[in-house]
């Protein structure tokens, strides 16, 4: 819900302004964060994990794949500028 006064954001609308919102939601505070990690997060670990040599861990959860992801992605050749 948006402050008093001021309209809520539409995503339609402003879509930069709406990712901004659970995109830099930490994961230890997802509400979900302890549930397994999805079958995009799944296929998108094991590709970073071929990419940098690293064992895939398919017991992780949402929260701690989306850690390990962005750990791997600093590490990947593929994805360093």
């Amino acid at each position: 819900m948006a402050p008093a006064g001021e309209e809520p954001v539409n995503p339609k609308r402003d879509p930069k302004a709406a990712a901004e919102g659970n995109a830099a939601k930490d994961p230890a505070d997802w509400v979900s964060g302890d549930e397994p990690m999805t079958a995009a997060q799944a296929s998108y670990l094991q590709t970073l994990c071929e990419e940098t040599g690293e064992a895939m861990d398919t017991s992780l959860s949402k929260a701690e794949a989306s850690r390990r992801i962005d750990a791997l992605k600093k590490r990947d050749p593929r994805l360093k500028e």
